[in-house]
Order: C-alpha cells, then sequence, then structure tokens
C-alpha cells in the first residue's frame, strides 16, 4: 500500500514543482509594505494646493503609499481634531504646517510621543518634537525684500508692512527679518505693520481700518503675494499713492499669480518660496524606509522681477506639460497594474483550483486504492482462517471446485462470508481447495503458477481468472502473502533465525524476504520478535 502510494507522489513530482514554482513566483510579487501619511495643511491656498498636488506626483514613484489629506482652515481647533483623527484612523507618518505656532504644538508632541515620524513643512511648532523640517528660510526672505526695497528707495522713503496670520512662524520670521533689514537704514520709516492673515481680503481690510497717515508711502511689503494685491487695490484710490511700488513673497506661477503679476507691473518683485513637495514625501520615505536623512532641510528660494518673470513663467507651462504627459503616463500604467492585479487574482485561484483537484484525485486514488487493499486483505485472511468445507458427494478432490463454465449456473449463497459479504458455495470450495494447495507448496522456492494450476486441474489463465476475481490480486500475490503470513507466525511461535524463517516459506534471499516483510508489515522481521 505504501509503495503504491509513494509511486503516486513521484508520479506527481513534476506537477508539483511547477505548482510550487507558481506559489513561489506569486509570493515574490507582493506588494511592498503600505505606508499611511496624514498631511495636515493650516489652510487651503492656492500654495498649499501646489504642494498638495506636488505630493500627489510623488506617489507616481511610490505607489505603496496612501496620502490622506485634511485643511484646517486657519482653525487651531479644526487642525487639532484632524490630527487627532489621523491617529484614531492608523498612520505611518505626519506631514504638517502648523497654523499656529503655540496651539498647534500639543497636538503634534501627542503624535511624535506615540513613536510616529514627523515632518513640519513651510511652518514651525515651538518645540523640539518632530522628526525633520523641510522649508525655505522665511527670516532670510523677510531680511531680502528689506534689503531689496532699501535699495529701491535708495536708502529714504517711507514703507507699510502687511503682515501674515498672527502667531504663524512665517509671519513671524518675515517680519523679523524685514525689521532687521531696515534698521541698517535709519532714513527708511517703517510706517506700520499691518495684521492680515494670508488672503487678499485681509490686507484691503486692514489697510482700510488704519487710522493713522498713509499718505506718501513708497513701497508696501506683503508678506505673500495675495495680501500685497490686497493693499495695492486698498490703496491705489489715493491720489497721493499712485507711485506707490508693491513686493510680495510666494512667487507662484500660473495667471493671477505672483510671477504674472510682476510681469505685468502689478507688483515690482516677489520672492519664490518654493514648495517642492516630491522632495517632502522623499524625505517621508527616506524616514519610514529607514534610511539616512537630515533633520532641518533648506529649500532654496530666489527672487522674482520684471527681468526673470517671463522665464520663470515660459518654465513652469513647460512643467505643466511635463507633468500633464507624466499624469497621463500614471493612469495608463494604473490601468495596467489594475489588469495586473486581476490576472495575479485570477491566477491564484486557478492554482488553488488546479491544487484542490490534485489533493483530491491523491485522496481519492488513496481511498481507492485503501479500499481495494482492504478487500483483498478480508478475502485473504478469510481465505487462510476458514475452517475447509467438506466436498459435496460425489466430488474428488482432483475435480475443480468453480470452473469457469459454471459461471451463469451457480448455486446458492452458502452461510459462509469473506469480509462481511456472502460467499458463494463453490467460491468456498474453490478457496478451501486453492488453499492447501499453495500451503503445500509454501516451501517451495521454485514453485511457479503453472505448478499452482496443475495442482487444481486448472489451466494457468483459468487460475489466474478465478484468483483475481475472488481477491483482486494475482496467484503469485497470494502466494507471497501467505510465506509473508507463515514467516510472521513462524517468528511469534519459534526460535529460528530470521534466514532459517526466509528460506522455510520459499525466500531464496533473506534481504528480499525482509525487504517485503517491511512493506506488508511496515517492521522489520526483527522487531516482530523483539516486540
Amino acid at each position: 500500500m505504501r509503495n503504491i502510494v509513494l509511486k503516486i507522489l513521484q508520479k506527481m513530482k513534476s506537477i508539483l514543482f511547477i505548482l510550487a514554482s507558481m506559489l513561489l513566483f506569486l509570493a515574490c510579487s507582493v506588494k511592498k509594505p503600505h505606508y499611511v501619511i496624514g498631511v495636515s495643511q493650516c489652510s487651503e491656498d492656492i500654495w498649499r494646493d501646489k504642494l498638495n498636488d506636488e505630493l500627489k506626483m510623488g506617489t507616481y514613484v511610490y505607489n505603496n503609499v496612501e496620502l490622506r489629506f485634511a485643511s484646517a482652515d486657519d482653525s487651531d481647533e479644526k487642525q487639532i481634531d484632524q490630527i487627532h483623527q489621523f491617529l484614531k484612523e492608523g498612520m505611518d507618518l505626519l506631514i504638517v504646517a502648523p497654523n499656529q505656532v503655540a496651539a498647534v504644538s500639543p497636538a503634534i508632541d501627542e503624535v511624535f510621543d506615540k513613536g510616529i515620524p514627523v515632518i513640519v513643512v513651510d511652518r514651525k511648532t515651538n518645540s523640539q518634537k518632530f522628526t525633520a523640517y523641510i522649508g525655505a528660510d522665511n527670516y532670510e526672505m523677510g531680511r531680502l525684500m528689506g534689503e531689496y526695497i532699501a535699495t529701491q528707495l535708495k536708502g529714504k522713503g517711507r514703507v507699510i508692512e502687511i503682515m501674515g496670520l498672527k502667531g504663524s512662524s512665517p509671519a513671524i520670521d518675515r517680519h523679523n527679518g524685514f525689521v532687521k533689514a531696515l534698521s541698517n537704514y535709519p532714513n527708511i520709516a517703517l510706517v506700520a505693520s499691518l495684521q492680515g492673515d494670508w488672503t487678499e481680503e485681509s490686507a484691503i481690510k486692514a489697510v482700510k481700518g488704519y487710522q493713522g497717515d498713509l499718505s506718501n508711502v513708497d513701497f508696501v511689503f506683503g508678506q505673500n503675494d495675495r495680501m500685497a494685491v490686497g493693499a495695492r487695490k486698498a490703496l491705489s484710490t489715493l491720489s497721493t499713492l499712485r507711485s506707490t511700488k508693491y513686493c510680495g513673497i510666494d512667487g507662484l506661477p500660473g495667471e493671477d499669480n505672483g510671477i504674472a503679476c510682476v510681469r505685468d507691473s502689478i507688483l515690482e518683485a516677489s520672492y519664490i518660496y518654493p514648495t517642492h513637495g516630491d522632495e517632502v514625501l522623499q524625505l517621508a520615505m527616506n524616514i519610514l524606509g529607514g534610511k539616512p536623512y537630515e533633520k532641518d532641510n533648506r529649500l532654496m528660494a530666489s527672487l522674482v522681477t520684471r527681468d526673470n518673470a517671463n522665464v520663470l513663467l515660459l518654465q513652469h507651462e513647460e512643467l505643466i506639460r511635463q507633468g500633464h504627459n507624466v499624469d497621463l503616463l500614471h493612469k495608463q500604467s494604473d490601468g495596467y497594474l489594475q489588469e495586473l492585479d486581476k490576472q495575479r487574482v485570477i491566477t491564484w485561484m486557478a492554482v488553488g483550483i488546479i491544487a484542490l483537484l490534485l489533493i483530491a484525485i491523491v485522496l481519492f486514488y488513496i481511498y481507492h486504492l485503501n479500499k481495494i487493499s482492504m478487500q483483498r486483505e478480508r478475502v485473504v485472511n478469510t481465505l487462510w482462517n476458514m475452517e475447509p468445507q467438506p466436498l459435496p458427494e460425489g466430488r474428488g478432490e482432483d475435480t475443480p471446485a468453480a470452473d469457469d463454465q459454471q459461471d451463469g449456473n451457480d448455486p446458492p449463497l452458502s452461510q459462509g462470508e469473506a469480509g462481511g459479504e456472502p460467499v458463494d458455495s463453490s467460491v468456498s470450495l474453490f478457496i478451501t481447495r486453492f488453499k492447501e494447495v499453495v500451503e503445500a507448496r509454501l516451501d517451495d522456492s521454485d514453485v511457479s503458477v503453472e505448478d499452482l494450476a496443475a495442482d487444481m486441474n486448472l489451466s494457468r489463465v483459468q487460475l489466474y481468472r478465478k484468483v483475481k476475481s475472488i481477491t483482486d490480486s494475482s496467484p503469485v500475490e497470494i502466494l507471497r502473502t501467505a510465506r509473508l503470513n507463515r514467516a510472521y507466525q513462524l517468528l511469534l511461535t519459534t526460535d529460528k533465525s530470521v534466514s532459517e524463517v526466509a528460506y522455510a516459506v520459499g525466500f531464496t534471499a533473506p534481504s528480499y524476504f525482509t525487504k517485503c516483510f517491511k512493506d506488508e508489515y511496515g517492521k522489520v522481521p526483527g522487531e516482530v520478535r523483539s516486540s
């Protein structure tokens, strides 16, 4: 039985090898670890829209990243709630631009204390509990714009400043840098620093609400381009201010943004405040991937004037065009990857179905062979354990007990059983006679099927067919089983050696006897005697 199963498994080796190869291939195609990154923006504006778009573009390179965006709309409470929601949903890293330095810092500290990396973008916190910072130097930009204005005024004039959101780190740093630059020019007066909130409307409101003297203002510095444009709209109605000049910070491309305003002489200058969302995402992936990174990452900025505004806009248009092409390619690749995922699922299903079918086939064969083996064993055991039946009157021992010619006129079933099934009386007589013939020749190593058939007064073919139909085994197999049964009894009841037992039951080689014995009983002859 064991040999049959092993043979089946050996025949299936090539199929199983192919299945294993397919499974290995599929296992190697498992996707990289999936990362969730929360992006908490303090507000929603053109600059942050550009940053978000660049972050999304970065995911084209890292397709195992999921970005979740939230905008606080300049509300500390809303941003704190959004950060807590990110924590609740689960994230691997937080990218945050704090609305105000003091108010939002505790929520960021909470994320950091939970072991989640934090990247602070653009704006700072009043804590050192962050993994990395990336952004331009707001103090330096304020200082350089102060130097630019002082140079344009030749060291003499009246200036006003429109500040960003109160309490935000860019507003504080840009103001400090601007004031520092003007301190070197005693003939330049900073008439007022008016409070805005980064929007054009806030600048208009601040200018119109100012109660001081705004006559003869030479230059207006808006801490971003939108507030500079808002101040220009509010002050342009005053005849005494028609020669006033304006500058800002951000230098965003696109119509109606900073660079276009410089080109169209609405602003004298702007300062590009880079977004570089791709670099932000690269920094995040370095942190998540355990690669080297810098804690403080400064982005380069540059001044925009009428001399370079057209070139910068042309470069931006080219970038937009290339970005559009990249986006199209990404969509096409997305379609391809989705199709590949479908094919992967189909392949997995096919492999699973094939594996189940093969398992079912193997189990069926094992069950079938086991059933046959059990049936054969029941019949053979019955053959060797049942008492001999007396021959009917008128029949001698030399008369065949069951010839093939009688198959159509078999007598009624007797009460004898083979393996639980009723045994035909003619079959019972045949079994009795065959048992006697076999047992009489067990010690004859030269006995053949022809010899057994002759003793039964049958032809070799007749004996084979009859034995096969009753036991589903050949006469040779029955002879070998009988010899092994006799050997088992001799090992238990005599002191004969294994070799003597082998010869006594007709085996010419003890080694072959040992092999057959182990195949039949699952143990070697010596183990029977020792147990």
